[in-house]
Parts: structure tokens; C-alpha cells; sequence
């Protein structure tokens, strides 16, 4: 392993290691990572010994700017040196009570460390002391699971994870991220233990699926909380929309496994987080909103509505944020019918108009996901819809570039409304207003100041309105 420790850190943290004589290894997912030729900032160093004191001996030889974090509760220190982001501990056991994934630390050694580790894979180890630099340390068959693509914890999974539960988040996303698969006892534990993730916070739960929904496949993740039942504990209302019902023999299509279709569609295109939450929740409401009609079948009218209504609950819960972000996937949510229906029916230029004045800058993004959500098995279907979305893409072009639609205020505003006619705020320049928006959205005129301004001193006739006297 010596050829992957070439960089200088390892040299200055291996002498410094001898000097103070301490056994030090570096360990876990920067070794795995090495092993799986995927690069990685972040190094873990384990000595048996002070970290803190090491990681601070460290700093002072790499450089006169290099500031050490201590966090002396748990014994570790790091330090930022070039890209790497350098973590020191000391060599630890552990042992968990029942109601806290937060454990009771205590000294120990390298084979104490490893057995603490979550998977097989995380539990490898280089020595960095000057005779046995590079000698790598595998006591679980970590190097043969990487090989054979498989998640499995060094010790019995039903203790692995129930004494932190976030392990079994934590495989799920491995699993997802490398494309390995869970080994069966692995995975059966997981489900065995499924109701200790009640005791992990909102915000670690949030913080996997957000890795899990960022990975170049999110569908197995989910697929996998789904089997093992987790998924109804953390995200019920994506859990409902699992399953199929049928009717006189009209059925309609799984939700669950469209929308995952959808994210995986989606992942190629863009490492947008939001717009991935997007393609997750933009068909979430249709399980509250599903009804049979003789006449029309299975329908779930206002589901985009209602789904958007649905975002700031799970955004709560799941601790994310409630600002601008929220919103973008609330409009994603409520707005991806729009060019759906505007691919199915005669393209005109007033409801393109309309759509780039709602979607503003997020129009682009929203024909991302509406053209990820075309998954129907009808081929010919399928290149309808393309050819008319290329439509609707090119008129959104024309139009923008002729109209500038997007984000647009209005041309003539209140202020002068209420100049030219002498009022105060009333009712009649909300009107007014809301005509000349409808007028440049239809395509009457165009948006521009001089048409906004006859077209108000026509409107404000109609109203009884007289401009005073200067205009």
C-alpha cells in the first residue's frame, strides 16, 4: 500500500508517530476509498495514544498557519492542510445504552478500534510507523468484500445496529453509492432493527437520504428502505404511494416505482439536490387525491396542487430548509403538469407565455424533471411527447427572446397609474395592473412601455377613470 501514501502529510504523521513512539494507522473510508480508486479528502488517523496531541505536534510541523480543532469531548482534533481535511483519535472502545446512539467512550487498541467500525469495508487499516509503513491491517475480509461488492458489519449486525441505528441508514447508502449489494444477514438485521431509528435525530435521517437521493442511481436506496422497513418509519407518505389497485380490470401504474423511475432519469442530468427532492415528491399527493370514474377511469386531479401544499411538512420534519429551497420545490411540485399538458394539446403562445412568467428562472429545470416523468411503456406515446416538448422548448425560446417574459414586472406600475389618474391606493390599480399583465400574457400587446401605457388609458376608461390634467 506504500505507492497510495506518497503525499508529504503521511511522512510528517509517520516520524512524528515514532518519535513519540505510538502505534498510528491511517483507517476506514479513505483506505476503502484508495482500494476502490474513488479519491477522498478526508483522512482518519488512529493512534494508540493522543490524537490531540499528535494532530497538534502534526500542525506545527506542516506549517506556521495550520490551525488544530479540538473537540476534547471526544477526544479528536483536526486540522485543513492543502484539500485534505485530517481527523486524529485516539484508538477507543465503546459501549452504547439503550436509548442513545452517543457512546461511552473509553481507551483502547487498534483491534478494539476496528471492531467498532459500521462495515467490513470501513474497518481497514495502514500502518504509518516506520517499519511496517504501508502494511495494511484487515481483520473482517474487508479487501474481500470490496472485491465481491458486498456491506457487512465486522461483528453481529443486530448488535452492529442497534447500538447505533443511523448504521443502518449508513448501509443502505453505501450500497446505493458503490453499487454494492447488502449481504442477507446484514440485510435481515436491518429490518429486525428497523424501529431503533426512532432514537437518531431528524437531522442525521435527512442528512443520508440527501446522500442516498444525490448517488448516480437513487432508486436502489430507496428500493432498500422500502424492503426493509424503514422507509414507512422515515418517509410514510412516500410509502403510500406503493402498490397498484384495479377496477373492472383498469389499473393504474405503481406511483412508488414511477417516481423512482423519474429520479434515476433525472440523476444523469443534474447533481441539483432540489431538483432531485423534486422529482422525489412531484407525484407525492397522488395516493390522497386517487379516484375511480367509470367514465374516466383512475384520476388524481390536484395532486400537483396538494402535493406542493405537502412540501413544508416533510421539509419540517426532515429539518431541511424552509426558505427559497423550499419553495423552489414546492413550484416544481405545482407546476410540472403545466408543460405536460402543453405537450399533449396544441402549443399556443399565450400558455407558453404563461408558463415562463410562473416558472421564472426555474423553467429550464422544470423540463428537466416533466421530460424525466415521461415513462409510459407506449413507444409512439413516448415520441409524441418528446417531438412536443421540443415545441414547447423552442417556443419558450422565441418567446422569451422576444417578449422577455421571464421574471417581468409589468411595464407601467402602480406609481404612475396613480399619477396620471390623481388616486391614492384603491381597487381600480390592482385592476388595472392585472390587465395589462393578462394583456402582455395573452399576446394583445406586446411588453413594452409605450403599449402598457395606452393599453392602461384604455382600461382606466372603461373604469370612468380621467387622466389629470399634465397627462
Amino acid at each position: 500500500m506504500k505507492q497510495h501514501l506518497q503525499h508529504h502529510i503521511f511522512s510528517v504523521i509517520s516520524s512524528l508517530a515514532d518519535h513519540l513512539n505510538q502505534e498510528t494507522y491511517v483507517i476506514g473510508g479513505y483506505v476503502r476509498d484508495l482500494i476502490l480508486n474513488r479519491p477522498s479528502p478526508d483522512i482518519d488517523i488512529v493512534t494508540i495514544g493522543s490524537g490531540i496531541q499528535l494532530a497538534e505536534m502534526a500542525a506545527k510541523k506542516l506549517g506556521p498557519n495550520i490551525q488544530v480543532s479540538v473537540f476534547k469531548t471526544y477526544g479528536t482534533a483536526m486540522l485543513k492542510y492543502q484539500s485534505l481535511e485530517v481527523e486524529f483519535v485516539g484508538a477507543r472502545k465503546e459501549s452504547y445504552r439503550e436509548d442513545s446512539r452517543n457512546p461511552i467512550v473509553e481507551d483502547g487498541t487498534l483491534e478494539e478500534d476496528q471492531n467498532r467500525r459500521d462495515f467490513t469495508i470501513n474497518a481497514l487499516a495502514i500502518c504509518l510507523n516506520g517499519p511496517r509503513f504501508g502494511e495494511l491491517i484487515d481483520p473482517f475480509g474487508g479487501i474481500q468484500d470490496i472485491e465481491d461488492q458486498i456491506i457487512r458489519t465486522p461483528l453481529e449486525p443486530g448488535i452492529t445496529f442497534s447500538d447505533d441505528p443511523l448504521r443502518m441508514m449508513r448501509a443502505i447508502r453505501f450500497a446505493t453509492q458503490l453499487g454494492f449489494t447488502i449481504e442477507h444477514k446484514t440485510l435481515a438485521a436491518i429490518a429486525k432493527n428497523k424501529d431503533r431509528i426512532h432514537i437518531i435525530s431528524k437531522e442525521r435521517i435527512g442528512e443520508e437520504l440527501n446522500k442516498i437521493i444525490l448517488s448516480s442511481k437513487p432508486s436502489i436506496g430507496f428500493k432498500l428502505l422500502e424492503k426493509t422497513g424503514l422507509l414507512e418509519i422515515i418517509f410514510p407518505e412516500l410509502f403510500r404511494m406503493k402498490g397498484r389497485e384495479e377496477v373492472n380490470g383498469i389499473g393504474h401504474k405503481d406511483n412508488f416505482y414511477h417516481t423512482l423511475e423519474v429520479l434515476d432519469r433525472i440523476a444523469p442530468n443534474t447533481g441539483n439536490l432540489w431538483l432531485r427532492w423534486s422529482a422525489l415528491l412531484h407525484d407525492i399527493a397522488k395516493p390522497a387525491t386517487k379516484k375511480y370514474s367509470p367514465q374516466l377511469g383512475w384520476t388524481f386531479h390536484s395532486h400537483n396542487f396538494i402535493g406542493a401544499k405537502m412540501v413544508p411538512t416533510m421539509f419540517k420534519r426532515m429539518k431541511f430548509p424552509l426558505n427559497e429551497k423550499m419553495k423552489y420545490v414546492q413550484k416544481l411540485v405545482e407546476l410540472h403538469m403545466r408543460p405536460i399538458v402543453l405537450s399533449e394539446e396544441e402549443v399556443t403562445d399565450s400558455a407558453v407565455r404563461r408558463l415562463l412568467f410562473e416558472a421564472g428562472d426555474d423553467i429550464d429545470d422544470l423540463m428537466t424533471l416533466c421530460e424525466a416523468d415521461i415513462t409510459s411503456k407506449n413507444q409512439e406515446k413516448v415520441k409524441r411527447y418528446y417531438a412536443n416538448f421540443q415545441l414547447v422548448r423552442q417556443k419558450l425560446k422565441d418567446l422569451e427572446e422576444r417578449d422577455h417574459i421571464r421574471n417581468f414586472q409589468p411595464p407601467v406600475t402602480g406609481e404612475t397609474i396613480m399619477e396620471v389618474f390623481g388616486l391614492g391606493p384603491c381597487r381600480e390599480i390592482g385592476l388595472i395592473k392585472s390587465a395589462i399583465k393578462e394583456a402582455i400574457l395573452d399576446g394583445i400587446i406586446h411588453n413594452d412601455h409605450d403599449q402598457a401605457y395606452q393599453f392602461m388609458l384604455e382600461k382606466a376608461k372603461e373604469l370612468g377613470l380621467v387622466p389629470v390634467n399634465n397627462h
